[in-house]
């Protein structure tokens, strides 16, 4: 036995150090100056790190089957040779999809230049242009000329000209080498980008030069004339320049694009997500905020309830942090903002294992049991139940990585390494400490707990008619609200539209937000305003992102405000999304209907599906009465809800199951009230203490994740009351076979 006992410590010793190891620091660690001394081991995600997350479609188009096949890969190599020379520490650039390209650039902070240099083609041609008066007028007065078409070029002096170049290019970028932005010896030293072509580039630019001295050669970059000099003379060294009214930058990111390559085709970004380094900052902080005081309430209570087997119980619940932190940095898994909540409901529900196993000790050592003894048999009575309400938990999170992008998947690997790391916490360490706690006072008879119901006998079952009424007409009325609502309960991810979120200096008013974007024609967008009146979140449909934040730049002062985050999502994407997040509902339910009829029976599995649609219309109704829009993360919250809803169910389940052996001769309503009656302590114990940590993420989460965090709240309180009124009672008026015992 004590042989036994200590390969198990050391194996939880060595676990705990390989999560210490793996994992500290966790996050980076700065001095007083700020500056980072030593980097975490966890990877942050672009909401918590700041940066730019694109989705891009690549327009096939004008291209023949062959050239569309394999220009996304092609753009794929291209964007990535840029991103490179743009200087991006570990950029993710991967194909999704047919035509779309996924892009994500932690730390940039310029969208504005970021987006140019991944969105341009790049395609370089050198036009002549023609200076023949009878061609000018004809041109001039509107009559179409066959190989000639009207160019515009900005002038230094601001102004504009323009130019009769041929439609077919004599030279284009294809045999480019290099390209170099320098600056002119003459004048004030003005940028230009020089150009340098391949041998047989050089020597038709040396033809094209020597037949047309005395000519102006226009150089066009994606349709754009940006120089038009006179060929003065032969030019015979293979060297170009364009030259324009540019900052060093433009001339530097020019020269980047042109030796990165063209795009073989035009790219359109049908989705960004830009979060700036101080919102990152903030919602780390404030993360960390909420799981230290959703931790430090559970700790608290778990000692106090249960004394003695809940300290034991808070150890458990610090390695269980430790492991998934420590699993995290192993894996190279990526940290988002829902993937914050991930650990922070993890920490709530992780303790539903011990109250389960706690209160299946307390019952064996009320019938006469030793305490080795209770505590042997609780942990066996419990092993099934914990294991399948944690499955059924883990198949919503698989679907969700399944289907769900970015900070959502980012959730569900969170999600799924806790449940993990809880049921192995509760399942194998507190019990080698419990065991060895026994076996060292072996005059030691009882393992006090405090206790809330002392064998409840409600009528629970007598009620449920009123309950199928209540719930009905609070579903009715949710639903109302929500149908009259229509597009208003989506956000931008399944609609379409731009989000933009500001933090000024001093307080603003919506009025005045309002006039600067009635001025850019986006009067009717929605305007929020939180945080003392010095922060505003606008959604809009317009994309027009840049002008907005100029105009508020002219109105309040360009250094009175800082950008916090944009999203910006094409109504191809939202469809998609939402496409994407209904499947994802439905296989999830499809899912546990499946393990459910396995684990127990069919008609179990369909009531218990009927109380996980109760609990997300209900919730659903709740967001349309406050006013809340549906986004990816509160999908990951609904799908959260079915995990921890059924979790709830399934304990009950499994009593129900347990008591139609052991009262063989009542009859079912009886066998029921008494199941939900013996789990009633459990229910609210775990309802509690999810709650406690849900509750500090919705108060202490930021408002980035508050939806999310409503959601959960709403949900738990939901899925709570489903079990105890809806599932398990439905099973009285849905009369069949006893429940066979699957073990």
């Amino acid at each position: 036995m004590w042989k036994k006992l200590k390969l198990k410590s050391v194996l939880i010793v060595i676990i705990a150090a390989l999560a210490i190891w793996f994992s500290y620091p966790p996050l980076d660690i700065h001095d007083k100056d700020g500056n980072v001394t030593e980097e975490g081991k966890i990877n942050l995600g672009l909401d918590l790190e700041g940066g730019m997350h694109l989705i891009l479609e690549v327009d096939t188009s004008d291209l023949t089957q062959d050239e569309a096949k394999d220009a996304p890969k092609r753009a794929l190599e291209v964007i990535r040779n840029r991103i490179d020379q743009f200087g991006v520490l570990e950029p993710v650039i991967q194909l999704q999809g047919d035509n779309r390209l996924l892009v994500q650039l932690p730390g940039i902070s310029d969208r504005q230049r970021a987006k140019e240099i991944i969105g341009k083609t790049a395609h370089l041609e050198f036009k002549l242009v023609s200076d023949d008066p009878e061609l000018v007028k004809k041109i001039t007065s509107g009559e179409e000329v066959s190989g000639y078409e009207i160019k515009e070029m900005k002038t230094r002096e601001g102004k504009t000209e323009k130019l009769f170049v041929e439609t077919k290019s004599v030279l284009t970028g294809d045999m480019l080498t290099d390209a170099r932005a320098e600056f002119s010896q003459q004048g004030f030293g003005l940028p230009y980008v020089s150009l340098e072509f391949n041998s047989d580039g050089a020597d038709k630019f040396t033809d094209i030069t020597g037949g047309n001295v005395g000519r102006r050669l226009a150089i066009v970059l994606d349709g754009e004339v940006y120089t038009a000099p006179v060929i003065r003379e032969r030019i015979p060294s293979g060297r170009a320049q364009i030259t324009g009214n540019f900052s060093v930058q433009e001339a530097q990111d020019i020269a980047l694009i042109l030796r990165a390559g063209a795009l073989p085709a035009p790219v359109e970004i049908i989705e960004e997500r830009s979060v700036g380094p101080a919102l990152g900052k903030d919602s780390v902080q404030k993360g960390i905020r909420a799981i230290i005081a959703g931790g430090i309430c559970v700790l608290i209570f778990m000692a106090v309830y249960y004394l003695l087997a809940g300290v034991v119980a808070d150890f458990a619940l610090v390695l269980n942090i430790l492991i998934i932190t420590g699993a995290l940095s192993y894996f190279g898994a990526t940290l988002t903002l829902p993937g914050i909540a991930g650990l922070v409901l993890t920490i709530g529900m992780a303790v539903d294992a011990n109250v389960l196993i706690f209160e299946r000790i307390r019952e064996e050592s009320r019938l006469g049991k030793s305490l080795r003894a209770a505590i042997h048999a609780g942990y066996d009575k419990a092993f099934w139940t914990i294991l399948d309400a944690n499955l059924t938990t883990l198949i919503t999170a698989l679907i969700l990585f399944q289907f769900g992008t970015g900070p959502v998947r980012g959730f569900a690997t969170t999600l799924s390494i806790g449940i993990l790391a809880s049921m192995f916490t509760a399942l194998v360490v507190t019990r080698l400490i419990l065991d060895l706690i026994t076996i060292a006072n072996p005059t030691m008879t009882r393992l006090p707990m405090l206790r809330f119901f002392a064998e409840p006998k409600i009528p629970f079952v007598k009620v449920r008619k009123i309950a199928y009424i209540l719930s009905t007409l609070v579903i009715i009325g949710g639903m109302f609200l929500f149908l009259s609502r229509g597009e208003k309960n989506y956000g931008i991810d399944f609609t379409g539209g731009t989000l933009q979120q500001f933090k000024f200096t001093e307080s603003v008013s919506v009025k005045a937000i309002r006039k600067v974007l009635s001025d850019v024609g986006l009067g009717e967008s929605s305007i929020q305003r939180f945080g003392e009146g010095k922060e505003v979140i606008i959604r809009s449909l317009g994309g027009k992102t840049e002008i907005v934040t100029d105009e508020i730049g002219k109105e309040f002062g360009t250094d009175s405000f800082e950008v916090m985050r944009v999203e910006e999502v094409g109504p191809a994407v939202g469809e998609d999304l939402r496409r994407a997040a209904i499947k994802a509902l439905i296989f999830a339910m499809i899912g546990i209907c499946i393990y459910i009829s396995f684990r127990f029976e069919f008609r179990f599995a369909v009531t218990a599906i009927i109380a996980l649609v109760h609990d997300v219309l209900i919730t659903l109704g709740m967001l349309a009465l406050t006013g809340r829009e549906i986004s990816l993360p509160v999908i990951a919250a609904l799908l959260t809800i079915v995990g921890y809803s059924i979790n709830d169910t399934i304990v009950l389940f499994d009593r129900i199951r347990e008591d139609r052996k052991l009262m063989r001769k009542a009859d079912q309503k009886e066998i029921i009230n008494t199941s939900i009656n013996q789990t009633l302590s459990r229910t609210v114990l775990t309802s509690m203490t999810t709650l406690l940590v849900v509750l500090a993420l919705f108060i202490f989460g930021g408002k980035v994740i508050n939806d999310f965090s409503f959601v959960l709240l709403v949900g738990i309180i939901a899925g709570t009351y489903s079990s105890i009124f809806i599932a398990s009672p439905l099973l009285i008026d849905w009369p069949g076979r006893k429940v066979v015992r699957k073990r």
